[in-house]
């Protein structure tokens, strides 16, 4: 078999490069500065091991190649490209019938290409590529696989067992790259999409550990799109046969690696790029089946601007991105079709409040199926001290720890939940928030607007070990210190029940009152009468009122578990605050702190 290779960029010509240096019969289609150099002086082409001047066949066009019935049709041209080629190639003369009727190879990112392909050839194969390669230089690749140039899951689309399969992998394998034949091949192009979905991050914006949580929330709303859609990702690492490791980028003298290929587009001032096939997939699955992605349409959009006005690579600033809120909230009826998909959120079921020590008890009675039980008092807070409060923040290590006995991965979406408004759940979706963990709900309503759905008794099956990494900071705090100076330039809201607030009653802490200057917005005020949270309209009215709009905002309560789910409740109207983890406990034990009472500030 001949491979027509259309598409001379990064991954083509690394494939032709192979096939050609294997003694496999090959021609690529190159066109414009980049086609020219290599018809005259032939590709350089860089490996790890050194570099050498591939003379691979070069056509420019579809006009200059005469194909057989035996060839294969290769396409490796950026996704936004693939309806052009198809036109160009599906009817031309290929021996006795048309190019439609030989089997096409589809070497591209995202999961339109294969689709596209079939309305017109009857045969098609299509491949998740793990290949590390770079073109910016007109006539020059660099391969930087370390002992390989890249693998290919290779796999017929939508599915089949089309004996010439097994011919391609074998001369791809003759071309010393990795295949794996796979049965499954959306299964494993969702996967390679998933890791795709930071390529518009690198391209914008650089890799940088401040933008790292972003490719990670990217990746977790295309999870959730995913999982809508019925499609299950591979773990391209974990699955793969392969010892991925063998194409894992190795550096090139001279020849630094440029980054992703949407990066490489970018560079390249082709004034197009792939975001709308990638982060844009995500984007058409959700609108589809009906999953909001906020994340993935801002980076659509931003890095389509940047490739219309010939921005530079990494020169974007995440600060000219109007980046959505995370949702704070989710249904009853979104959570069922959530737990019933291939990546189910982890449960925490957080059953804690005042005077009430039985919430395991509680828990045990009935729970949510899978939640696993979270004790306020040991898992989400400190050893309480009159020097840091009732509830004060735990250590990292131990909140790490217990995470990962919750069962939160890396890539893990949680939803916490009580039966009390989520009054004390909203201190695990605070916590989370602020140790890095991007995707945690409140179940709005809590366990009673689980409705009439099943739940499940007793222990329960224990959850596998996660390995989540936590970091502190995500969310901001205040210092004792800094609470008492903060009314004078902000808003510091007082959570707890008016009369508290007032100084009529202190049925924990040793002084009654509140910190001065302080603004009584009672919790419960959160909250509409089925115990669901006020819509967000409703919720920014409340805080407006209570002067939230002007300057920075803070919270306080008891001892920083009711603070939460008022912060919960000002993310839900679209306002960003600080919590005082240490609360009136914390300053009430201070008598040098002042207190004041009454009904006024």
């Amino acid at each position: 078999m001949r491979y027509v290779i259309v598409g001379a960029g990064a991954v083509g010509s690394t494939v032709a490069a192979q096939l050609h240096l294997a003694g496999i019969p090959v021609v690529l289609i190159a066109r414009g500065e980049h086609g020219a150099r290599i018809r005259r002086d032939g590709l350089r082409y860089f490996r790890p091991s050194g570099e050498q001047l591939v003379r691979v066949p070069v056509a420019a066009s579809a006009e200059e190649v005469e194909l057989a019935a035996d060839d294969v049709l290769v396409v490796a041209t950026k996704t936004q490209n693939t309806e052009e080629v198809l036109q160009e190639w599906s009817w031309r003369q290929a021996g006795s019938g048309v190019a439609a009727d030989l089997p096409v190879v589809m070497l591209q990112n995202g999961l339109e290409n294969e689709r596209a392909a079939l309305r017109r050839f009857a045969t098609v194969f299509g491949a998740s590529l793990w290949m590390p390669t770079s073109y910016v230089e007109p006539g020059e690749v660099c391969a930087q696989g370390a002992e390989q140039p890249g693998i290919l899951w290779l796999g017929q689309f939508p599915s089949g067992d089309d004996p010439r399969l097994t011919a391609i992998a074998a001369d791809l394998r003759a071309a010393d790259f990795g295949v794996q034949i796979v049965p499954d091949l959306l299964r494993w192009k969702a996967g390679k999409l998933l890791a795709n979905l930071g390529n518009a991050v690198d391209a914008l914006f650089g890799r940088e550990e401040r933008t790292r949580r972003l490719g990670k929330e990217l990746r977790n709303e295309g999870r959730r799109v995913l999982a809508a859609a019925g499609i299950d990702p591979v773990d391209l690492r974990e699955a793969s046969e392969i010892d991925t490791s063998v194409a894992d980028p190795a550096p090139i003298p001279g020849r630094p690696r440029v980054g992703s290929s949407t990066r490489q587009s970018l560079a390249r001032g082709t004034g197009s790029v792939e975001g709308d096939f990638l982060n844009g997939e995500i984007v058409l699955l959700g609108r589809l089946h009906g999953v909001p992605t906020p994340l993935n349409a801002a980076l659509q959009r931003r890095l389509a601007l940047a490739a219309a006005r010939g921005e530079a690579p990494g020169s974007a600033d995440l600060a000219d991105i109007d980046l959505p809120r995370p949702p704070v909230l989710i249904s009853a009826d979104e959570l069922q079709r959530q737990l019933g998909s291939a990546a189910p959120p982890v449960l925490l079921d957080v059953r804690w409040a005042l005077g009430d020590p039985n919430g395991h008890r509680h828990y045990l009675d009935g729970h949510l199926p899978g939640a696993v039980y979270v004790d306020l008092d040991t898992e989400l807070a400190g050893p309480p001290s009159p020097a840091d409060g009732r509830h004060p923040l735990p250590d990292i290590e131990a909140l790490q720890a217990a995470a990962r006995r919750w069962g939160i991965r890396e890539d893990s979406s949680v939803v916490a939940y009580d039966n009390s408004g989520n009054l004390a759940a909203a201190r695990a979706w605070w916590l989370l928030r602020w140790a890095g963990v991007a995707d945690v709900r409140l179940l709005d309503g809590g366990l009673a607007g689980w409705g009439d759905r099943p739940l499940e008794t007793g222990f329960g099956r224990p959850p596998e070990p996660g390995d989540v990494v936590l970091k502190p900071g995500h969310l901001p705090v205040l210092s004792i210190d800094e609470a008492a100076v903060l009314p004078a330039r902000g808003t510091l809201l007082d959570a707890r029940a008016g009369e508290r607030y007032r100084g009529e009653q202190e049925p924990v802490d040793p002084r009654a009152g509140h910190i001065p200057g302080a603004v009584s917005a009672p919790t419960g005020d959160n909250l509409a009468a089925d115990g669901r949270f006020r819509s967000p309209a409703e919720l920014g009215a409340r805080f407006r009122e209570l002067g939230a709009a002007d300057g920075p905002v803070a919270v306080y309560c008891g001892s920083g578990v009711t603070a939460s789910h008022e912060i919960a409740a000002l993310a839900v109207a679209g306002i960003d605050a600080a919590l005082y983890p240490g609360s009136w406990s914390q300053w009430s034990n201070q008598p040098d702190r002042p207190a004041a009472t009454g009904p006024n500030p």
